[in-house]
């Protein structure tokens, strides 16, 4: 896929809206060659998506192993919102606490002192670091089943184009 489709996609109103949510699935081959998909808090930065994790995470040793992964961002009502995005996940151990994990949790339902304590047990617990997953997208696909629908789905409706012109 070119960038300038990425960038398109990634831009439009839509795929903004569903990269300010709080969730991404993450998509990953494990050390033992199985899939595993997970819930993860994230943050876009306008151009790459950033996840952060423990230092001591499972993910990491398979993600060091083959770094390709797909994320699903989506919503809870018809019809659905959907994007998907493929990329290859480079990862980058820092000292505290990145800030881009602070932001991330900046949407949840906490009041101010929920916050508060949030942020001490976050900085306690992960006073060795953590580690940030950046993701460059190179392949999006947006699906609001009203102006774009999976390719299967496509092919269905052009099939029923074609056999109700018959």
């Amino acid at each position: 896929m070119e960038q300038h489709q990425i960038t398109e996609i990634l831009t439009n109103p839509t795929s903004q809206e569903l990269l300010a949510r709080d969730l991404t699935r993450l998509a990953y081959v494990a050390k033992d060659g199985t899939p595993r998909s997970i819930p993860i808090a994230f943050t876009w930065n306008g151009s790459q998506i950033i996840l952060c994790t423990t230092k001591n995470a499972p993910k990491l040793p398979a993600l060091r192993h083959n770094p390709q992964v797909a994320l699903t961002i989506d919503t809870e009502v018809h019809p659905p919102k959907i994007l998907l995005i493929r990329g290859r996940a480079e990862l980058d151990e820092v000292d505290g606490i990145p800030e881009e994990y602070l932001r991330m949790n900046g949407t949840y339902g906490m009041t101010p002192e929920q916050r508060v304590e949030w942020e001490a047990e976050v900085r306690s617990l992960y006073h060795d670091g953590m580690v940030r997953i950046v993701i460059t997208p190179t392949w999006a696909k947006l699906i609001d089943f009203e102006t774009t629908l999976p390719s299967a789905v496509e092919e269905l409706v052009k099939q029923r184009a074609e056999r109700q012109g018959a």
